[in-house]
């Protein structure tokens, strides 16, 4: 068996309870001969211990006949002969959930063979995680059902007035507070969608946690994947979609993957924090538009105030004024007053604050680099108090007229 420590994340499609009552009929998972490398399939042993492997031999048009929940076929675009045979064998079986790994593939051999019957295509390079993503979606499907219910978690979307305002870190606190609280322990998701500087699975000292771009490897499906047990777990409960380990162009993500993970999240999470680049794209105006509550951190000083007053003002244009907002203050210092003061500044935008939160360098960044929750580094300050107003307020589950009571 392959080294399982090498994949940084453990999946485990079903729980001891559903396990025991399948163990009379144990998944099965049939492997055509060639189609996946034996280390990957020795990995895949290891994440999915319930599951049982098997060969198929070198053909799978008999598939039918056999006892099993997927099949794995592995085909070469380039033989044309082989795809035409493959289309004939996917009508052959109904209803079977087929996996086809595809090398030399264009858009639309992937896209055919989809429309042909396949449950799920993967062109190679494949990631294992890719991988085991599909088989997870897919064992799901025909056991718990979740791809049938509707999804009714809350969406925080956490806008930035621009670089550097301590979004992130604010971000990571209130999903970890959130976490502690009644009824939300294993239900609370931060999602890092800063596609080329996201740094939020270092703030939870996850380095290796799924990122969105392992994610968007599975394909149209996205929305099936269940994040409540492939995404990592932090020691505060929450689970954790990482940052991207290599900058990556934010074309990569589109509104309808944008919508497929949003989709996903709130069927797996009571509330899901989504953290947002600073710029605007045609999908991060989508995941706005998709979400219950919006929160846009600042800085005080005279550049943060112009660049509150443009997002504002590009909300009210793409007509976001009806999603609830919270507009916070980050980092405010005496020094920092004594040159702008907070009521000018709440002048300047056109709003009150909801939240200010007071600057406690010290803490904030022991809290970062240790990749723990501010309460574990000092409990009670002044820090932990504003971002619990913020943690209380979302605790209610981000209702259109729950308001965050000012904190100064």
């Amino acid at each position: 068996m392959g080294n399982v420590t090498e994949i940084p994340v453990k999946l485990s499609h079903f729980s001891d309870a559903e396990f025991r009552s399948m163990l009379s009929a144990a998944p099965r998972i049939r492997i055509v001969d060639g189609a996946l490398a034996p280390e990957l399939i020795a990995k895949l042993t290891g994440l999915f211990p319930n599951v049982t492997f098997d060969s198929l031999g070198a053909d799978w048009a008999e598939a039918s006949r056999l006892e099993m929940d997927i099949v794995v076929v592995g085909l070469d675009a380039s033989a044309r002969r082989d795809v035409e045979k493959a289309f004939v064998d996917l009508k052959r079986l109904p209803g079977a959930k087929v996996i086809i790994v595809l090398r030399n593939a264009g858009i639309s051999d992937a896209k055919g063979l989809i429309e042909a019957g396949a449950s799920d295509v993967l062109v190679t390079p494949i990631s294992e995680i890719a991988l085991a993503l599909s088989l997870e979606r897919l064992l799901a499907r025909g056991g718990s059902g979740h791809s049938n219910e509707r999804p009714s978690g809350k969406i925080v979307a956490l806008l930035k007035s621009g670089g550097g305002v301590g979004a992130t870190a604010i971000g990571v606190q209130i999903a970890c507070m959130l976490a502690k609280k009644p009824g939300l322990s294993e239900k609370v998701c931060f999602a890092d969608l800063d596609l080329q500087f996201g740094v939020g699975s270092l703030y939870f000292d996850l380095a290796e946690a799924l990122t969105v771009t392992d994610c968007l490897a599975v394909g149209e499906l996205l929305s099936e994947t269940q994040f409540s047990t492939a995404l990592t777990k932090h020691s505060s409960g929450v689970r954790v979609l990482g940052g991207v380990r290599e900058l990556t162009a934010l074309e990569a993500l589109t509104p309808q993957r944008a919508d497929e993970l949003v989709r996903g999240l709130r069927r797996d999470f009571a509330v899901t924090i989504v953290d947002l680049p600073s710029v605007w794209t045609a999908w991060t105006n989508r995941v706005l538009h998709l979400a219950d509550q919006i929160i846009l951190v600042t800085g005080l000083s005279v550049p943060h105030v112009h660049l509150v007053r443009r997002q504002l003002n590009v909300l009210h244009q793409q007509k976001l004024d009806g999603v609830p907002l919270a507009v916070i203050c980050n980092a405010v210092t005496a020094d920092q007053q004594d040159m702008l003061s907070v009521k000018s500044a709440e002048k300047s935008i056109g709003r009150s604050f909801d939240v200010v939160v007071p600057e406690d360098k010290r803490v904030m960044e022991a809290a970062v680099n240790q990749g723990v929750e501010i309460s574990t580094i000092r409990k009670g300050t002044k820090l932990e108090k504003a971002i619990g107003v913020i943690a209380d307020a979302l605790a209610a589950r981000v209702t259109p007229n729950q308001n965050m009571r000012t904190a100064r």
